[in-house]
């Protein structure tokens, strides 16, 4: 469960095990190509469930650069990634973004499923910790404040079925990486959905981001994220909480303060006692960005869920 970047960078490593998955992804996305598209057809972001598409699609690398291709001219153009365009053409063909989503799975031979968090787009709101109102999931990270909590509008929207029963059936539930606020609580803050990851079964596995964002979890540590979603939710979701123990390269962590990111601190005395058990490894890789290493996170993401399964 998740959105963004993170979740994608994740399920590229773990589509290649024997696994069957379910990617739940947020609906609550506002900015950008998604927001224009969210606004002018009157249809759920198609962001987020495009980059899960494409990372568990089995197609030829050219349709993945099709897929994320972006315009960078053109009247009305500009901006538009060509994957979201393909969403919106599907949800106005069938009529039902839903079923877009579906159609182009079974094009792309998707290893699994992509369901939306719920059939409607949701409006996501925070409440910062001088008082302030931001209103859209783009804006919040841009206010620079303290976020205290996120709600959604409506408060009770309805989840997709599939994506209920998908989290009703599961072996394993897997929340993270992503933009704690912007693109993991969102899907937890749909009550059904929360109430049924919280009745699972389910081994449950927070993965940990490797860096702060600027605006959102600025200087929070592995503990902070986990206090927020208990925050949110009321309980201690987790049994188990991956996160990066590696070591950051200076001039990586140079590049990333000038944008005013941060490596998340590991505070092992703060989780001491809290009842989560924690997987620490050197977890990251930097190309042009700094990543989840998805070979190392996925064996220890499949080592947990088969000994789970087992017991």
């Amino acid at each position: 469960m998740g959105g963004g970047t993170g979740l994608s960078v994740m399920l590229r490593g773990l589509k290649e095990k024997p696994l069957d998955i379910t990617a739940i992804v947020t609906v609550a996305d506002d900015g950008g190509s998604s927001g224009i598209l969210r606004s002018e057809l009157q249809m759920p972001p198609p962001g987020d469930i495009r980059n899960v598409l494409t990372a568990m699609a089995d197609v030829e690398p050219l349709m993945a650069d099709i897929m994320r291709y972006r315009f960078s001219s053109g009247e009305g153009l500009a901006g538009h990634s060509l994957g979201n365009l393909i969403l919106a053409a599907l949800t106005d063909i069938s009529g039902d973004f839903v079923t877009a989503v579906r159609e182009l799975s079974r094009l792309f031979a998707v290893r699994g499923r992509v369901l939306p968090a719920a059939a409607e787009a949701v409006v996501l709101h925070a409440e910062m910790s001088d008082g302030t109102l931001i209103t859209g999931e783009s804006k919040i990270p841009e206010a620079g404040g303290i976020i205290k909590r996120v709600f959604l509008e409506p408060a009770d929207i309805e989840p997709l079925p599939e994506a209920l029963e998908a989290i009703q059936n599961a072996d394993a539930i897997l929340i993270g990486p992503g933009s704690l606020y912007t693109s993991i609580l969102p899907n937890l803050l749909v009550p059904k959905l929360a109430e049924a990851v919280v009745s699972s079964k389910a081994i449950k596995i927070f993965v940990c981001n490797v860096m702060t964002q600027p605006g959102e979890t600025d200087n929070y540590t592995v503990s902070d994220h986990l206090q927020a979603v208990y925050d949110h939710i009321g309980l201690h979701l987790f049994d188990y909480v991956i996160v990066n123990d590696g070591e950051i390269p200076p001039q990586v962590q140079s590049k990333y303060a000038e944008k005013g990111a941060r490596p998340v601190r590991l505070d092992r005395e703060a989780l001491a006692g809290t009842g989560y058990k924690v997987i620490a490894d050197k977890l990251v890789l930097f190309k042009t960005y700094l990543r989840h290493d998805t070979d190392k996170l996925s064996n220890h993401i499949f080592q947990l869920v088969t000994d789970w399964i087992s017991r």
